[in-house]
């Protein structure tokens, strides 16, 4: 008797396989979820950067212009703060005073003679304000004294007016003279 062999189709034994091995590539799925919030953070400091421009008074003359006239000039202080610090700028009262009174010192050596001059604030705390002469509040080491610029409202740059005055009729030696003072940002 004739053996019977049941008879499959090439392309049908072809397709399962392909099918059966595409199967096995395709990676699985997982079985489950799990999910965390992640907790992210920073804090931002209070921060100052500080630069002065120098206040250059040029030549004083006791015995004509400044016999009765003070000497005026401008000089600078730069702050970059970061946003919604609360700086306050204070400027010492330099390496020659006596007492509240500032003094520039002639620099030729062996010689103490000395023109007194004092700074002001300008007439308001906003950036750029002209000063006014005669001045009216002095700036410097104390509380009171203590010059508030407003609150900065991004990080960039301010610069303010320093208003400095070389007090009129003082029997001055011919020479230069000159002080260093300190500015401070406290912040």
């Amino acid at each position: 008797m004739p053996t019977h062999r049941p008879r499959f189709p090439g392309p049908l034994v072809a397709g399962i396989c392909a099918l059966a091995l595409a199967c096995a590539l395709v990676p699985q799925s997982d079985a489950g979820t799990a999910t965390l919030n992640l907790a992210v953070s920073a804090s931002v400091a209070a921060n100052c950067t500080i630069q002065t421009g120098a206040l250059a008074f040029g030549a004083y003359d006791p015995i004509v212009a400044n016999a009765t006239t003070a000497l005026n000039a401008t000089g600078t202080v730069t702050i970059a703060c970061t946003k919604g610090s609360a700086p306050k700028i204070t400027l010492d009262r330099g390496q020659h005073n006596s007492g509240a009174s500032r003094f520039m010192q002639i620099t030729t050596v062996g010689l103490t003679d000395k023109l007194q001059y004092q700074l002001y604030q300008a007439p308001n705390a906003t950036p750029g304000t002209a000063c006014v002469f005669p001045g009216s509040k002095v700036w410097g080491p104390t509380a009171a004294q203590t010059f508030t610029p407003t609150k900065p409202t991004s990080r960039a740059a301010a610069t303010y007016n320093i208003c400095g005055t070389v007090l009129a009729s003082q029997d001055a030696r011919v020479g230069a003279y000159a002080d260093t003072v300190v500015a401070t940002v406290n912040f």
